[in-house]
């Protein structure tokens, strides 16, 4: 598996959440999200969709992980719409893996990316969470990125 380190900086978001077991329900969320951030024009070519499991299912029980669906969008941006909620991401360095956009390709790199982080000699950084990152260049080209927090 293929990692680059990028130091990836602090940003605005909008974002909607679900909360319940990881899933289906993710996917029918970042749907939902979508529909909603091209009926408000936010969107560009350069535009960044993340997709945030809030919780370690592991840690967590099923019914209270969070999963939020978000849109990095400028320091000005104001939103007009209580279908979303605005937040920030905290800034710093990432083990970022490109895979294909497949439901088998993303599962296998969550099922591989901490034992390559821990090869790699980083340490995974609790504080911030691991971003699905969908950059329309990517999608076009049928991937995506996992962006695993480290120090």
């Amino acid at each position: 598996m293929n990692v680059n380190i990028e130091e990836i900086p602090s940003c605005k978001i909008v974002y909607m959440r679900q909360t319940g077991p990881y899933g289906m329900a993710n996917l029918q969320l970042m749907d939902k999200f979508k529909g909603w951030v091209e009926s408000d024009s936010v969107t560009s070519s350069l535009s960044v969709i993340l997709g945030i499991a809030q919780d370690n299912p592991a840690w967590v029980k099923p019914e209270n992980c969070r999963y939020d669906a978000c849109l990095v969008v400028p320091e000005d941006y104001c939103v007009h719409s209580d279908e979303v909620s605005v937040g920030n991401i905290s800034g710093g360095s990432y083990a970022v893996f490109m895979i294909p956009h497949t439901a088998e390709a993303v599962q296998k790199a969550w099922d591989e990316i901490f034992m390559e982080v821990k090869r790699g000699g980083l340490s995974l950084d609790e504080t911030r969470p691991i971003l699905e990152r969908y950059t329309v260049e990517l999608v076009n080209h049928h991937y995506c990125e996992i962006c695993v927090p480290v120090q």
